[in-house]
């Protein structure tokens, strides 16, 4: 093939160096803006009320039973997922299983679904006229608008977070090991609990941190199966949306409290994160 002839135009040569620092320039300003909108609107929470005024706002009652049943209910969550969702997500990442995708698809549906679809969901299931309630209110349960509703909204929502993140930890745990400690006459369980789990525990840890947190930030599931009642169904998500009906301090306080749980969870999965890129 001929070799392609140019033509002398006259014209100054492209700088590419002009256009790199042009591109530097426009990224580093989108950059700029986007950190602006998220961080705008979460220094504002600690602007718009001081420290003092946050403090006074601590000994209202609703701030404390909402915090004492938020706390309460998403660590109950988050060892109710733990327990369910491990086997699951174990046998999801090891085994080959006939509707295998359909179990998949179920249990990670949770993710998609809009919550206050979730709750109705749970309501028409669970409640008193439910397709389970109306026959679990006969013996005289009912589940509906109470805590333990609000546990069963959270762990609806939260599970699939734990167990997407704890099959990806099982993934990553070379199978030859498995094998070996097999080979070497260790039993299922005992391979599981002392060669899989330690393995597979700071991703574990990592997920459970991330359904307690999506628990503790539960609000369209829970109002709508558990209702909002003080002391007995309102977490502080439920509160924020109550305060800001009447007392806006309150609402600022929970705000900041959520926000400054909402940093600590970001630290500890960081944390985790580096533990596990540290061993790989």
């Amino acid at each position: 093939m001929a070799a392609r002839e140019y033509k002398y135009t006259g014209q100054p040569a492209p700088n590419p160096g002009r256009w790199h620092w042009i591109l530097k320039a426009g990224l580093a300003m989108v950059i700029c803006l986007t950190l602006m909108f998220i961080a705008l609107p979460v220094a504002s929470l600690f602007l718009k009320s001081p420290l003092d005024a946050t403090l006074r706002s601590l000994g209202d009652p609703m701030v404390k039973d909402a915090l004492r049943l938020s706390m309460m209910t998403s660590a109950l969550t988050t060892m109710m997922v733990v327990i369910m969702g491990t086997p699951i997500a174990y046998i999801s990442a090891r085994y080959h299983y006939p509707g295998k995708g359909v179990v998949d698809a179920i249990t990670h549906l949770p993710v998609i679904m809009p919550p206050a679809v979730a709750g109705i969901a749970l309501l028409m299931a669970f409640g008193r006229m439910g397709v389970l309630g109306q026959y679990l209110n006969t013996f005289g349960i009912s589940i509906a608008f109470t805590t333990l509703a609000v546990i069963m909204a959270q762990v609806f929502v939260s599970s699939p977070f734990y167990i997407r993140q704890a099959k990806t930890s099982f993934e990553d745990v070379d199978l030859a090991l498995e094998n070996a400690a097999r080979t070497l006459g260790a039993s299922r369980l005992y391979t599981f609990i002392y060669v899989i789990l330690p393995l597979a525990m700071n991703g574990m840890i990592s997920g459970a941190i991330t359904a307690f947190a999506r628990s503790l930030g539960e609000f369209g599931a829970t109002i709508m199966f558990a209702g909002n009642f003080q002391g007995r169904t309102q977490t502080m998500p439920l509160a924020i949306y109550t305060a800001m009906q009447g007392d806006l301090g309150v609402a600022l306080c929970i705000s900041q409290i959520l926000v400054v749980i909402s940093f600590l969870i970001i630290a500890l999965v960081g944390i985790l994160a580096r533990r596990m890129c540290s061993r790989c």
